[in-house]
């Protein structure tokens, strides 16, 4: 659900989203968006911009 949250808050900014991607490794979805926007979405739901 943090998924599509932040997916909708970003592009209500008119900011793109590029790719969503689940990183095998640890297991934490990536949403990469607009010119240097990087959202990484923990399994618990926390999300943090990088």
């Amino acid at each position: 659900m943090s998924c599509v949250r932040v997916c909708l808050d970003l592009t209500s900014f008119y900011i793109p989203v590029y790719l969503v991607r689940l990183d095998e490794r640890d297991k934490k979805l990536v949403i990469l968006a607009g010119v240097e926007t990087e959202v990484i979405i923990e399994q618990n739901g926390n999300w943090r911009f990088l």
